[in-house]
């Protein structure tokens, strides 16, 4: 691994996390420059996501590594140790690393590693410095703690299963692990503030995030909809629930999306599809009324740019300067010179050829991310790191 910079250089973080909510964190402070120790279990081969392909990484015979492609999302700039916790020798292991680093993230059931010496209260007593993050599917207390926690359960529990999808079809999940990646950035913005305060006064404390309560925090304006109203929000598949139109339209070669967010920018839209009487029609004059006859509207509208291809529509509102957009699959998004020019595509050293991931979104004037070493093999620096006299040492 080659020296750490960035912001957090010289910050030493101990990764017991697995999966995806608790290593999109480490991943992330490991980006800013912290040194990141993750622990696996030798019983298992490690992460459960190393197994979750097809892809893989393969060898120089084209046999599969315990690379996935989902493992590599979210576990570069790390070292992977192997460690029994459940053994004596593996609980002093993770104490002595415990005893060097200032932020441990961990992902077991709430209670979990107190059969084991690891947990917050026995690991505080020796060092009270440390900050240490709990991460579970519905926190540490509460009638569900004991529950476990993955990204789907969370979906559906949270609420956002049931604003997503059709009108008319089943509640939805996002198409990724959403609840999950929310989370770690929740316990990331928690970890620095709890490293601030560690900073200014030297108390370490513990940091309780679930999944649950992460998803529930992001439900934003339909949460606090419903709040205001009483009304339970509906599904309207792309639809949204407080501006018309805002949506995904088909087009006569495929689709597009509108974002029409105030009553100029709809004379000019419904001007380009020579509609220009709809803003007179008092149902359509302003947002209000254009969400009250939302299905009269878009009787009128999508007839319409079902008869022009994708990029009229898209070249002709960009020149009136109404928000526009097209849906495109992933080839396209990483062909695009936009992802070229914002680095949100990584190609690392890694053996034997170059592994692509997806960049990180910060950019930073001053103390930039960097890309340090390419996702580890399972146990890959075990003997390098318990046998340092500073095992986090770059």
């Amino acid at each position: 691994m080659a020296a750490s910079e960035g912001p957090l250089k010289g910050v030493k973080v101990l990764d017991l996390s697995r999966i995806l909510a608790g290593p999109t964190c480490t991943q992330l402070l490991g980006d800013l420059g912290a040194s990141v120790i993750k622990v696996e279990n030798p019983a298992t081969g490690g992460d459960d996501t190393r197994q979750w392909g097809p892809p893989y990484v393969t060898d120089a015979d084209g046999n599969p590594t315990d690379l996935s492609a989902y493992f590599m999302a979210a576990n570069r700039n790390k070292k992977s140790v192997a460690i029994d916790i459940a053994s004596p020798a593996g609980q002093e292991q993770i104490r002595r690393l415990a005893s060097h680093a200032d932020i441990l993230i961990e992902n077991f059931k709430p209670g979990g590693l107190a059969k084991y010496g690891l947990d917050h209260e026995t690991l505080s007593r020796d060092f009270p410095g440390l900050i240490y993050c709990s991460i579970s599917g519905y926190g540490q207390t509460g009638p569900n703690a004991a529950k476990p926690g993955y990204d789907l359960m969370a979906q559906g529990y949270g609420g956002i299963m049931s604003l997503t999808g059709e009108p008319d079809g089943a509640p939805m999940k996002v198409g990724v692990g959403i609840a999950d990646v929310m989370c770690g950035m929740y316990a990331t913005v928690g970890i620095l503030a709890a490293l601030r305060h560690r900073d200014q006064t030297g108390e370490g404390q513990q940091i309780d995030i679930a999944l649950v309560d992460s998803q529930i925090a992001w439900l934003i304006n339909e949460g606090v909809n419903y709040l205001t109203s009483g009304q339970v929000p509906l599904r309207r598949g792309n639809g949204h629930p407080n501006i018309v139109p805002y949506d995904v339209y088909e087009t006569a070669d495929g689709h597009v999306i509108l974002a029409v967010g105030n009553d100029s920018q709809f004379r000019r839209f419904c001007g380009f599809l020579n509609l220009g009487h709809l803003p007179h029609d008092a149902r359509f004059a302003t947002n209000p009324a254009r969400l009250e006859h939302r299905d009269a509207l878009n009787a009128v509208l999508r007839p319409a740019l079902q008869r022009l291809k994708t990029n009229a529509v898209i070249e002709g509102l960009e020149a009136l300067k109404v928000p526009v957009g097209p849906v495109q699959t992933l080839d396209q998004v990483f062909a695009s010179d936009q992802v070229a020019a914002r680095g949100m595509q990584v190609d690392m050293p890694a053996r034997p050829d170059p592994v692509r991931l997806i960049g990180n979104p910060l950019k930073l004037s001053r103390s930039p991310v960097t890309y340090r070493s390419a996702p580890p093999e399972f146990g890959a620096d075990t003997q390098a790191v318990l046998n340092a006299e500073n095992p986090f040492e770059d």
